[in-house]
């Protein structure tokens, strides 16, 4: 069926059903919202022809399933994703509908979220996405990825959560419960160990057990336990020889056993690659498959296997129970909630979470933040500085309703008291062909930095604005390097020459190389891709108007050459397998475990503040323990400061990292403010998994909490003992 007669169908339905009288479907039990889920399930369930089960389970169009109208069961449909409502694709093909009604707001993206460090961020961005996606018809939305951050180079780090497990978990819960609060689904991905683009499709990873559950499964973990996650989305690699999508031990023996998760499995698009593996693997819905919709894998072909008796009809039942409960917690078969679309608030929120996930990486001697009462004068240098970046990177493909820019929030900012100049600096970002050398730079573009230069020398303060776009953060494809492209470098050193009063705005989705010149940038702010208000986001933070209070969410090396994956050499993987060698040692571990200095340490960021710590305590007459300590502010500004509580084991039987994140909080303290904070530490904070016994143990011995503003910023410490050695189910 195509798209517009599959609209029409189901729009004349709803016009039936709203001249039948009220209680035309009262009596049907998977309507009555006063009966519980399961109940709801199982009779619909039972009213289900093998035909119709089997067309709950695979894709009629790129992001919907077949609806029941014989049930008045409308399609399920899906959409992109952790940054907004997608644009409309045609039904069989990814190219853009054409349609008028398909804007949204663009949110922040991910690395932009997790750089606020609160959950509540995540809440704010969920709710909005979740409003959005009741006005466009949607069921389950795509998103958040939680894929940990293992190199710098992965093309899709700007969309995932940083390198932490923890830090990961908890920003992914925050945002599920807030898309979820509104009747939509949202959809976790890539489960699991898709943390490189090269190769996705096909590449093994191998790793060892300790590895995948403390490093690459808590996010996930936290996403179904404490997230009550409806949808899961499988990855496209394959892990331990199988492919994710198919992989029984991840979705049958982790996800649905040993979690309990009760919500359905999707394939990524085109991620299932057998009938055989998709049904017995554990995938409940199969989408993108190339090819005839009745011929997908979960389709025609398991029909047959069913009828012929290869498969048995609980398989197929257990796999639509499961589609159902999503059909049904988002509202399908009764009354949706009512959304809304493009509000002011929602633009606020958009402009919140860039606020809050923009980090101040330098300010030497506080020339930040500007004061627009003393500078009469800004040069505004970079092409990124006008680049819109909603729809790029493949995987958001957001028409939004309007975008900022940098530069045009500046000139909102400070425009009408200040003399802005622009100058683009360098040539558009092109992405170099695999396999080419880099061009040099032209007389073109030394044209544009000489113009560039020649600004920065007249204006009493040069704003240069750098970074990447999503010809390099994108999906499908890794960065080739972490240096700045189009000769940003060079640019950035002779304006510094030119005008010493130079701030450095950086836009980019991952940690990118900055030796040549960062000692003598005076200021460095770091804004991520932050969404249809980034501009005016970053415009407000470098006037003062907000006080900067995001912290990184993940280590800046100085060099690719500091990297584990580098020191191993082992990404993107030798004859189509990756095997993760630094094991444990992932982002901040492996530069405290190796003593090597970082760019900027995990959990980094200024203020323009000044936040003292005192008087630790650890609460430890049970576990979870919590640790107390007060913080004041005694700086001249009101601010938001992150405190961070790392676990450090003294003398472990076994190996682990120097230290761990283990809880986190943001707090608001007014100028001279003083507070007491309490952060509870989870029930595993101190443990590391034991593979033989496939369980966490909290081990005998003493261990040290430490509580600071940044992995490399400890401020407090405080040790305990445990008496005994405990195992811990969680």
């Amino acid at each position: 069926m195509k798209y517009t007669s599959l609209r029409s169908c189901w729009t004349l339905l709803a016009l039936g059903a709203s001249v039948l009288s009220p209680m035309a479907f009262g009596q049907e039990v998977y309507r009555d919202t006063t009966k519980s889920l399961e109940v709801r399930v199982n009779d619909l369930l039972g009213k289900l022809t093998l035909e119709e089960k089997v067309g709950l389970i695979h894709a009629s169009s790129k992001f919907s399933t077949a609806g029941v109208p014989r049930l008045h069961i409308p399609p399920l449909w899906m959409s992109d994703g952790p940054h907004g409502v997608r644009e409309e694709i045609g039904p069989d093909t990814w190219n853009p509908a054409g349609r008028t009604d398909d804007f949204s707001t663009a949110v922040p993206v991910g690395i932009n979220l997790a750089a606020t460090w609160d959950p509540e961020m995540g809440k704010l961005s969920g709710t909005t996405i979740g409003q959005e996606a009741l006005v466009r018809n949607k069921n389950i939305m795509l998103g958040p990825g939680v894929n940990i951050m293992r190199t710098p180079l992965n093309g899709r780090n700007f969309e995932y959560l940083g390198e932490d497990p923890f830090l990961a978990g908890q920003m992914a819960v925050g945002f599920i419960e807030g898309e979820q609060s509104q009747g939509i689904a949202a959809c976790v991905k890539h489960f699991a160990a898709n943390n490189q683009e090269t190769q996705r499709n096909s590449i093994n990873v191998e790793m060892d057990d300790r590895t995948l559950h403390e490093i690459y499964l808590p996010a996930f973990k936290a996403a179904v336990k404490q997230g009550n996650v409806l949808s899961v989305m499988g990855a496209y690699n394959r892990f331990r020889g199988v492919y994710c999508c198919e992989n029984p031990f991840l979705l049958n023996t982790l996800l649905k056993g040993e979690w309990g998760f009760k919500g359905l499995v999707m394939s990524d698009w085109g991620g299932a690659h057998s009938t055989e593996g998709s049904v017995r693997g554990g995938l409940d819905l199969e989408m993108g498959t190339n090819g005839p919709y009745e011929k997908n894998y979960l389709a025609n072909p398991f029909i047959e296997g069913l009828k012929s008796g290869i498969y048995p009809m609980s398989l197929l039942d257990e796999k639509v129970s499961r589609v159902l409960r999503v059909l049904i917690a988002t509202h399908a078969v009764d009354t949706k909630p009512t959304g809304s679309i493009n509000t002011r608030q929602h633009q606020m929120n958009a402009r919140k979470v860039a606020e809050e996930g923009i980090v101040l990486l330098k300010n030497d001697h506080d020339i930040l933040p500007i004061d627009d009462s003393k500078v009469h004068s800004i040069a505004v240098i970079g092409r990124v500085a006008t680049q819109k970046v909603a729809y790029g990177g493949q995987s958001s493909g957001i028409k939004a309703f309007y975008e900022v820019p940098i530069l045009e929030g500046l000139l909102n900012r400070f425009g009408s008291k200040v003399t802005v100049s622009y100058s683009p600096g360098y040539p558009e970002i092109k992405r170099p062909r695999k396999g080419t050398q880099k061009p040099s730079v032209s007389d073109s573009d030394k044209a544009l930095i000489d113009q560039a230069v020649k600004s920065a020398r007249q204006s009493e303060i040069a704003i240069v604005v750098v970074g990447l776009n999503h010809n390099y953060d994108t999906e499908s494809s890794d960065r080739p390097d972490m240096k700045l492209p189009a000769g940003q470098d060079e640019l950035v050193s002779r304006v510094l020459a030119a005008n010493p009063k130079t701030i450095v705005v950086l836009s980019s989705g991952s940690p990118v190389e900055m030796g040549r010149w960062l000692y003598r940038v005076p200021a460095l702010v770091e804004c991520w891709y932050g969404g249809m208000e980034a501009g005016n986001a970053v415009a407000r933070v470098l006037a003062g108007d907000v006080n900067p209070s995001g912290k990184l969410p993940c280590t800046f090396p100085q060099k690719l050459e500091d990297t584990p994956t580098a020191a191993f050499n082992s990404y993107p993987g030798e004859n189509g397998t990756e095997t993760y060698l630094e094991g444990l040692l992932v982002g901040y571990r492996w530069y405290d475990a190796k003593k090597i200095q970082p760019l900027f340490p995990f959990g980094f960021g200024l203020s323009y503040t000044k936040f003292d710590y005192s008087g630790i305590s650890v609460v430890q007459d049970t576990l979870p323990s919590q640790v107390v300590l007060q913080v004041a502010n005694s700086g001249p500004k009101d601010g938001e400061e992150v405190v961070q509580v790392y676990v450090h084991p003294l003398n472990p039987s076994v190996p682990r990292p120097p230290q761990e994140l283990k809880a986190f909080k943001k707090i608001m303290l007014s100028s001279g403010e003083k507070k007491s904070v309490a952060l509870n530490l989870p029930a595993n904070a101190l443990a590391y998994y034991e593979p033989s016994r496939k369980c966490w143990v909290i081990e005998k011995g003493t261990y040290e909490i430490l509580v600071g503003s940044s992995s490399r910023d400890i401020r407090l410490r405080q040790t305990v003992t445990i008496g005994s050695t405990m195992l811990v189910q969680d």
